[in-house]
C-alpha cells in the first residue's frame, strides 16, 4: 500500500501538500524520476528515506524493517504518539514470534 493510499489523499492533495507540481507527480506515475528537489520534498512528506530508492538494494537486516515501520507509524498523521509506539511494539512483538518460526 502507497502513503497516498494509506493517507486516503488524492495526487492533486499531495501536489497540494507538498508544492510539487501536478504534472511532476504525474510524470513519475508513468515511470520518469522526479528531480532531487521534488524526491527529497515528496521523501520527507511520505516519511521515508530517498537512499533506500537509489544504487543497489543491500539485504535489509531486521532492524532495518523494524526502523521503517516504526517511521512510517511516527509519521501517520492519523496516529496519536502513543498510539503509533503501540503499534510499533505490537509489530516488533510478532515481527520477533514469526521470524523466529521461519527460521
Amino acid at each position: 500500500m502507497s502513503v497516498v493510499q494509506a493517507r486516503s489523499v488524492t495526487w492533486r492533495q499531495v501536489a497540494r501538500e507538498t508544492g510539487i507540481h501536478p504534472s511532476t507527480l504525474t510524470r513519475m506515475g508513468q515511470g520518469r524520476q522526479p528531480d532531487a528537489p521534488s524526491l527529497a520534498v515528496l521523501s520527507a512528506w511520505a516519511g521515508l528515506n530517498p537512499a533506500d530508492f537509489v544504487g543497489e538494494r543491500t539485504r535489509e537486516t531486521k532492524s532495518d524493517l523494524l526502523l521503517v515501520i516504526s517511521r512510517a507509524l511516527k509519521s501517520d498523521p492519523g496516529l496519536s504518539p502513543e498510539a503509533a509506539q503501540a503499534l510499533e511494539d505490537i509489530m516488533r512483538i510478532a515481527y520477533e514470534r514469526f521470524s523466529r518460526q521461519s527460521n
